[in-house]
């Protein structure tokens, strides 16, 4: 009885051991933004990879992320790091994003690597988003 009880002991310790050293997933990615036109997308311009109809909130993700980091129905938290090759402007979007929840939901060309891409409601607001660094926080892998 004894011994079960150290074991069981040393199990729990070990769970919350691993616990605390994991914490949420955190990713410092290039990030452009893209509209629902043809030029931009495809001969469906409103409807994502998965089928979900475009708003603010959604994003496309490269394929080397869509695999293993973030997989159709991740929820992610994004901040602007700045321009991506200056860091000039960091934060500049954040009062945006500060209470979106974003959904993977869409794919980028394959050429893509380590990128993500956020949908915007016009072309201007996509333009003046340009290329930043975001850092994102996964709240929830996968659906």
């Amino acid at each position: 009885m004894r011994r079960m009880r150290n074991w069981i002991a040393v199990l729990l310790a070990g769970l919350l051991l691993g616990v605390q050293a994991s914490g949420p997933t955190v990713l410092v990615l290039k990030a452009t933004a893209y509209t629902s036109s043809v030029r931009e997308t495809d001969a469906t311009p409103f409807v994502t990879a998965t089928g979900a109809r475009t708003r603010f909130g959604i994003i496309a993700v490269s394929r080397d992320l869509l695999g293993s980091d973030l997989p159709y129905g991740s929820k992610v938290k994004i901040e602007d790091l700045g321009d991506w090759r200056s860091g000039r402007g960091k934060g500049r979007f954040d009062a945006m994003l500060k209470d979106v929840v974003f959904v993977v939901e869409d794919t980028m060309h394959k050429r893509k690597r380590q990128q993500i891409d956020v949908w915007m409601p016009d072309r201007s607001l996509a333009l003046k988003w340009g290329v930043r660094r975001v850092r994102i926080t996964v709240l929830q892998r996968g659906r």
